[in-house]
């Protein structure tokens, strides 16, 4: 059952920005990934991605000693074998979350926003979505879909935000 709710989730978290995307006149599928923000990038966007983790990175430190330690339930061994684990969140949460949460959200929001503001809140929504597994992690997970947003800005794919998002 868990295994079909997580991937029923992603699925969502996909087939939202893909139908938006076609919605909005889209004509196949590299037009789709392209409207999302799923194009080549430089090689300097690996610097961006190790200055956001690092910033990501801090926060969390400072958070911990300040605060509180950010705890998550672990969803994981919900998941059956290793293998089930790996899919579904190493690999598709953060394709299916960046897609959504960067690609179509962000990128949509940058439309209206500035920068500063459209990160922000994409952050909030981010983190916050995650707070039924562990609300002492809200603020970490913002200030992550925070800087994922600003990756994405900076390196113009939501690729690179992608493959931090999977490394975290």
């Amino acid at each position: 059952g868990n295994i079909i709710v997580q991937a029923a989730t992603e699925l969502g978290f996909l087939s939202v920005p893909i139908g938006l995307a076609v919605m909005r006149g889209a004509r196949g599928p590299r037009e789709i990934l392209d409207r999302l923000g799923v194009r080549r990038f430089k090689a300097s966007a690996f610097g961006w991605m190790a200055l956001a983790f690092v910033l990501y990175l801090a926060f969390t430190i400072f958070y911990s000693l300040v605060i509180t330690e950010p705890k998550q339930k672990d969803i994981a061994e919900s998941f059956g074998p290793t293998a089930i684990q790996v899919l579904l969140i190493v690999i598709a949460a953060p394709i299916s979350e960046e897609l959504c949460f960067r690609g179509m959200l962000f990128g949509g929001l940058r439309t209206k926003l500035p920068r500063l503001a459209a990160a922000l809140l994409t952050g909030l929504i981010f983190g916050g979505l995650h707070a039924l597994t562990g609300v002492t992690a809200v603020p970490p997970l913002i200030v992550f879909g925070f800087v994922l947003a600003l990756l994405y800005e900076k390196t113009g794919s939501v690729v690179p935000s992608i493959l931090l998002h999977m490394l975290n």
